[in-house]
């Protein structure tokens, strides 16, 4: 990146890293600048997106340079599948008056954000891009000619002479009148001209039922649409018109007018609240014949497009046929609703858990009588494992607060705190220091994995060693510092700590844990052992000790009675049937050599050590003339004068992802084009 004057610069949390984005479009405005202008980008989950409010608002406030701009790309969760809470970014954007494009495919992201940077340049003004898992979490091969997104600049709209964009020593009054009176009117006329939101369906000679939709939303319509059996043909004829929204807000009034001429009926199909849907009822109020508007609430007030969970298709097929009065539209409506029924299958709860040998196994386990609270981090899944007498979470840094505020009023003196070394990085020593200020009785429990895991085993932000949290924590008044490995002999010279923190074996955590219970005031205690997972990749990168040692179990001495899984709770063991009943085995190519299964007292297990798994030496070679069967055909291929769908079945990124991906890059070697959701 360095020689195309690319920064890639690691924020630490969300909001230094947004105020340093602020900080790239001051660089040139004293005339100091090493270039014409720096554009830059920042992403983040939506709850980081919620963290970042008060700077968004100031820096969009102050706005962006003449030859930058700023993209602020959101990660959300509609519906909660990898976050502590459900949520979307589009109001919270909204709310700092940033205009917000939603994106609807891979290639709308590249499209999108390209224009956001152009928009952010001319307008004066940073640009949220919002970013659904559906869509993120996808492939697809992509137009990426450096002459496909050419943005045009906007002829007829005339800037004021002192223009839009950041200045020294500007007035907070002043900073808001450009936004609202001379920003916002910028943003609709660059909207209008580079035609950011378009009717895609005009509905034939006599249109009258609208439908609009955004991102994600947009393509489930179309999906709807199509099994219905609605082409563009029928559509025509049925009256129907389409109106694809990339710009959430704010909404441009002129194309609404001109997609609602004649309408009786706009169904507005969003996720979540109903950001678009209040902007049309705002532009068309003072029309004398507007048709209706429903959404949220169909015609009668009934609710039509929760603002909770996720849309499908189907729910969207449904509500548009109620709606069509025709025969074969209707028949498609019902085979889809006999097909969902048939499919309907009883649902099976799949919880996340921990890898086999993840050091937050053992570290989450409490004594007798104690109670502890989760926090943001793969810690987290403690909830789910029986006896753990963990529970809750705040958002991300306020991890103990809560206790800070409970504890004066409950008659428990004392509570354990899980907080992971990157939580703690990113903003949770703020926390210790607010429990350490305000006199309050609580155990930090600093789970040092020496990795972000949670989002894939990145490293650190700046560097963090246990050395360095412990001097932290005893400079900010912490007395009992308390430091448990795995391997407390990696410690040989001690110096570095503080001279009363005391180390332990992890077989010792217990008892230690409970000599905390008995503090008084913020105690501390650093859980050091490396994220399994780690550990497997930096292993197979040579940059990790790899011990000569395996632990395997005897099937012929094993009981079968389950104590091992009890004992360590991992899951590298797992059943096997044998024609004496039901065993245990350790899977070796999942087991991450934990050890802590052999904690408990069993005969039947058995350490090899200096030993390596036996390798396969791969297929021999095949004479086809003498196989007992014949040679499986090529099959036969479908002409791809039309779109093919493929479904593929299956969990996780190493699945159904990774099966995409293979198909994407096929295609993307056969000139084909792709989509992969």
């Amino acid at each position: 990146l360095e020689p195309r004057n690319i920064k890639f610069q690691a924020g630490l949390n969300e909001d230094l890293a947004a105020t340093a984005l602020w900080g790239t479009q001051q660089a040139e405005m004293r005339g100091e600048g090493k270039y014409d202008g720096v554009f830059g980008v920042w992403y983040g989950k939506g709850p980081g997106v919620d963290r970042s409010g008060d700077v968004f608002r100031h820096a969009n406030m102050a706005g962006t340079s003449p030859h930058g701009g700023v993209l602020a790309i959101a990660g959300d969760d509609h519906s909660g599948e990898s976050s502590t809470v459900v949520h979307a970014s589009d109001v919270a954007f909204t709310d700092a008056m940033m205009p917000v494009l939603a994106p609807a495919g891979v290639q709308e992201i590249i499209d999108f954000g390209l224009l956001g940077l152009a928009l952010s340049r001319y307008a004066g003004v940073w640009v949220g891009l919002k970013c659904v898992h559906d869509t993120v979490e996808s492939s697809a091969v992509v137009d990426a000619g450096l002459d496909r997104m050419m943005p045009v600049v906007p002829k007829d709209h005339i800037l004021p002479s002192d223009g839009l964009h950041i200045r020294p020593s500007d007035d907070r009054v002043a900073q808001e009148e450009r936004l609202h009176m001379r920003k916002m009117p910028a943003v609709k006329a660059f909207t209008s001209v580079n035609a950011i939101n378009r009717i895609i369906l005009r509905g034939g000679p006599k249109p009258t039922f609208g439908l609009v939709a955004a991102g994600k939303a947009y393509l489930d319509v179309r999906q709807a649409l199509d099994d219905l059996g609605i082409d563009e043909v029928l559509a025509a004829k049925l009256g129907i018109r389409l109106l694809k929204i990339g710009m959430v807000w704010p909404l441009e009034p002129a194309i609404i007018g001109d997609f609602a001429k004649g309408l009786s009926t706009i169904m507005v199909v969003e996720e979540k609240r109903p950001l678009i849907e209040a902007q049309i009822r705002d532009i068309l109020y003072a029309e004398e014949n507007r048709p209706v508007v429903i959404g949220k609430t169909d015609e009668d007030g009934k609710t039509l497009f929760a603002p909770h969970g996720v849309l499908e298709p189907n729910q969207i097929a449904f509500a548009i046929a109620e709606r069509i009065r025709d025969r074969a539209v209707s028949a498609c409506a019902s085979a889809l609703q006999s097909s969902a029924a048939r499919n309907q299958a009883d649902l099976v709860a799949r919880v996340p858990y921990f890898c086999a040998g993840c050091p937050h196994n053992s570290s989450t386990v409490l004594p007798e009588n104690a109670r502890g609270y989760a926090g943001i981090g793969c810690h987290w899944l403690a909830q789910f494992v029986p006896g753990r007498k963990t529970e809750g979470a705040t958002h991300m840094g306020g991890e103990g607060a809560n206790w800070v505020g409970e504890a004066p009023f409950s008659k428990r003196q004392h509570v354990f705190q899980n907080l992971g070394d990157g939580t703690y990085n990113h903003s949770g020593l703020m926390a210790i220091r607010h429990a350490v200020g305000t006199g309050t009785t609580i155990t930090y429990k600093i789970l040092f994995n020496d990795a972000v895991a949670m989002t894939g085993g990145q490293r650190n932000d700046g560097g963090l060693t246990v050395q360095q949290i412990a001097q932290q924590m005893r400079a900010i008044g912490v007395e009992r510092i308390a430091i448990v490995s795995d391997e407390p002999d990696k410690y040989p010279s001690r110096a570095a700590f503080p001279a009363h923190a005391s180390f332990h074996h992890r077989s010792e955590l217990q008892a230690v844990q409970t000599e905390m219970m008995d503090v008084k005031g913020t105690s501390v205690l650093i859980y050091d052992q490396t994220c399994a997972a780690e550990k497997r990749r930096r292993r197979k990168k040579g940059e990790f000790p790899d011990p000569a040692k395996r632990v395997f179990i005897n099937e012929l001495v094993c009981e079968g009675c389950g104590d091992c899984g009890v004992q360590s709770n991992c899951v590298a063991i797992q059943p096997v049937e044998t024609e004496f009943g039901r065993k245990r085995k350790i899977d070796q190519s999942s087991c991450n050599k934990d050890y802590s299964c052999i904690k408990g007292f069993c005969p039947s297990f058995v350490t090899v050590e200096g030993g390596e798994l036996v390798k396969g030496s791969g297929p021999a070679a095949i004479d086809l003339d003498t196989v007992p069967f014949p040679v499986l055909p090529e099959p036969a291929l479908p002409a791809l004068d039309k779109p093919w769908s493929i479904l593929v079945t299956g969990i996780g990124g190493t699945g159904v992802v990774t099966i995409g991906h293979i198909l994407g890059q096929a295609a993307f070697m056969e000139g084909k084009g792709a989509a992969l959701i």
